[in-house]
């Protein structure tokens, strides 16, 4: 609501004021003072009336000189308190015109010598005095003035205190636009999600129900049902050492419908603590690897939410906040927190010690590759709990068995919610094929990836069959640059790319990893093949990664030439590094790592790519695609490199598996499809003639010497790391990954059961 600066209410400094006002039938139109009635009743103040137009039609109405004033106190105090609640006074979209310079004769006289018209958030445009709009916001004016050469007009000149430093301008004017961003509507799951308090009651007043306040008194009964908060009483005198912040309300709607509301502090209000802040998270490769060890050893998986987690754990920090009217009763008073409230900077800390102690009593242990996914011995195979925060995957004989004694309150007294089978969990989707085997796809996800892209384009994207066009070089793009509300848009994207990546969309990997880099300046150009690449989700939304327990036939892909180290330089093998780990237990897992490499695949820089695809048993666990941080001018290098970081990779994910107490079985596979590299790496009497790619070829032979990976030859046709590498077109992809990602269930059982 646009509100004038005026120190009192003068009756003739009133015309001019917009506001919203909200008509009989319960529509709300933009109103506009437009004069002063002058009759007798004019003489006394509260008898004056004035006249008003309605929205843009040329509706009229008349409305009291004291209702008028009521009107500005309403709005003075809604400001106010949102100008004390941090939040900012910017209510416009843009300034789209300006008039003048005008007299008190001219028909637009509003008391200012210029107006210039404005467009607010409902898609009106008014015209307002130019020294009002000054006072509100002088930074997008003196922007305006300078674009449209007005700094040396009268009334104008003022600005140029504001548009002198224009590195400084420039940045309130993004923070400007950051600011009108913000207040653009949210949506999730096709719900909108309000940004604040007052914003929760306008929306569930237009769609006619209570859900948000439900939401609401929902949290705070839950607040008052943990004792997170120590009532002090009115104006109570707190100690020196406590201090006094914020709380408010932060909203989201879940998947399945439920709206929610959480009670945050301001913990950027208080001191930072010099201690952990932070509670871990577990990757999702070593979920991958739990479920993956869990369905080979009959385990069973079930999931659960740890509710309002962080107020089952106190608070150290020492702050108070004075309750607002969401609170009741309560309403004024000082309330003390004494819980780890969510906001806090070490509310996360507090709550992870909490939870660890409970794991710990419970027989589990953290491992020593992922201090977020916990262990246990049970005989004859090890339990796995994978904790993200408050959100916990138990991977365990018995896993309902755990989940009551997480709430049994005579233990833990957890209160748990959607505990059950996975069906939905961090942004994946769970679920079994047909013949039982587990799958893990993203298909809701690339869904609410589709609902934001048509809010911001206006429609769906164009069906692609690949992520990009077979040989493209985005790097030579030379379109216009975007503009800092679509560069915006674009980091957005590729955020969004990027987590379906991480959920198991390796297929886009590639063309995640090459539109990344132009982030900071990106054109046009990558923006249409962003498009491209959320057409190719549209087409395809249902990739998933299946949990296939049965062990690969390499064996037949490899000719056992196995030659002896022993003589060369480097010798026998080390004493393991992996020590203190537990014994493995349960059944074997083979290791089968694919690489590829992109000689020249960056045409600016020369730089090559390597793409690697690794593999327990028969499901993909972990997978990756980068530029190079070398340039290579041979294939043969660039190949090298590639054999590097995989047997890298094939390192690490040994020492994963086996921090989880999983026989793994040595050697690991590593397959490439370059003879030259695979010929330097197996053969002890070989000779390194190319001096620059000394580090790969020692690490690489070093590895193959000591019986960590057994390196082979796939043909370029069967290597699936290609995808990883370069753009294919269609056909060339899709027989890559169609296996991996779109058959249903357990693929070599099928074909045993054909033969």
């Amino acid at each position: 609501i646009p509100m004038p600066a005026l120190q009192r209410f003068a009756p003739d400094e009133l015309p001019g004021l917009t506001f919203l006002r909200e008509l009989e039938d319960g529509q709300k139109v933009r109103a506009e003072v437009v004069r002063k009635i002058n009759d007798v009743n004019a003489q006394n103040h509260k008898d004056i009336m004035f006249l008003l137009k309605l929205g843009n039609d040329d509706a009229e109405e008349l409305i009291s000189y004291t209702e008028l004033c009521d009107k500005i106190d309403e709005m003075m105090q809604h400001d106010t308190a949102k100008m004390e609640n941090g939040e900012p006074f910017y209510f416009y979209q843009e300034i789209v015109g300006h008039e003048g310079p005008l007299t008190a004769r001219s028909l637009n006289w509003k008391g200012s010598t210029w107006n210039v018209r404005v467009r607010w958030e409902d898609g009106s445009e008014t015209d307002e005095p130019l020294n009002v709009m000054i006072a509100q916001d002088p930074v997008t004016l003196a922007a305006y003035a300078k674009k449209k050469g007005l700094l040396e007009e009268l009334g104008w000149k003022k600005l140029k205190k504001y548009a002198r430093r224009s590195k400084l301008l420039d940045r309130h004017i993004k923070q400007n636009k950051m600011r009108t961003q913000r207040r653009a509507p949210i949506y999730k799951f096709g719900i909108q999600v309000p940004r604040d308090w007052r914003e929760a009651r306008k929306l569930q007043d237009a769609a006619g129900h209570t859900k948000w306040t439900d939401a609401e008194k929902k949290e705070i009964q839950q607040i008052n049902d943990y004792d997170t908060l120590k009532d002090m009483g009115k104006n109570a005198k707190m100690p020196h050492d406590y201090q006094k912040i914020r709380v408010h309300f932060v909203y989201d709607a879940k998947h399945d419908g439920r709206y929610k509301a959480r009670l945050v502090a301001g913990g950027h209000l208080t001191t930072a603590s010099k201690e952990e802040a932070y509670s871990g998270v577990v990757s999702l490769k070593s979920m991958r690897l739990a479920a993956l060890i869990g369905e080979m050893n009959g385990l069973k998986s079930m999931v659960g939410d740890i509710g309002n987690a962080y107020l089952e754990s106190y608070t150290r920090e020492k702050v108070y906040f004075i309750a607002g009217p969401e609170f009741g009763e309560l309403e004024g008073h000082t309330l003390v927190i004494v819980k780890a409230l969510y906001g806090l900077r070490t509310s996360g800390a507090r709550f992870h010690e909490k939870l660890s102690e409970t794991l710990r009593s419970e027989g589990f242990r953290p491992s020593l590759a992922d201090p977020d996914l916990w262990i246990r011995d049970a005989g004859d195979v090890y339990e796995y709990v994978c904790v993200y925060v408050d959100d916990l995957m138990a991977i365990l004989k018995d896993p309902d068995e755990f989940f009551k004694r997480l709430q049994d309150p005579e233990l833990y007294g957890y209160k748990l919610k959607g505990v059950g089978p996975p069906e939905y969990h961090l942004g994946g989707n769970f679920g079994r094929d047909e013949d039982g085997t587990l799958w893990w796809g993203s298909k809701t996800y690339v869904e609410k990836m589709m609902k934001s892209y048509e809010r911001q384009f206006g429609s769906l994207p164009r069906k692609q069959s690949s992520p990009l066009t077979e040989g493209d070089h985005p790097e030579l793009d030379i379109s216009d640059l975007l503009d800092d509300d679509k560069r915006s848009l674009y980091m957005s994207l590729v955020g969004a790319l990027q987590w379906a990546v991480t959920l198991g969309r390796f297929d886009i990997a590639y063309a995640t990893m090459v539109m990344s880099r132009f982030r900071a300046e990106p054109r046009v150009g990558h923006m249409e093949r962003i498009s491209h690449i959320y057409g190719y989700l549209r087409k395809y939304p249902d990739g998933r990664i299946r949990f296939r327990t049965r062990c690969p036939d390499n064996e037949s892909l490899f000719e056992n030439t196995d030659a002896n180290w022993m003589y060369s330089v480097y010798g026998e093998r080390e004493v393991s590094l992996f020590e203190g780990l537990p014994k493995p237990k349960g059944k074997a897992a083979r290791i089968s790592t694919f690489i590829d490499s992109g000689l020249h695949h960056c045409k600016v820089t020369g730089k090559a790519s390597t793409g690697v695809l690794q593999f327990v048993n028969q499901t993909p666990v972990d997978w990756g695609a980068w530029k190079q941080s070398t340039v290579e001018r041979t294939t043969y290098g660039a190949e090298f490199v590639a054999a590097r970081i995989g047997t890298d990779r094939i390192i690490d994910l040994q020492f994963t598996l086996q921090a989880m107490g999983v026989p793994v079985e040595e050697p690991s596979w590593m397959f490439g499809d370059n003879h030259s590299v695979l010929t330097s790496s197996t053969i002890p009497h070989s000779v390194m003639s190319k001096r620059w790619v000394a580090l790969s070829y020692h690490r690489v032979r070093a590895a193959i010497a000591h019986g960590i990976l057994r390196f082979c030859h796939v043909d370029t046709s069967n290597n699936v790391s290609d995808v990883l590498t370069k753009s294919l077109g269609h056909m060339k992809m899709w027989l890559l990954i169609q296996p991996l990602l779109f058959w249903k269930g357990d693929t070599m059982a099928s074909k045993q059961q054909h033969e």
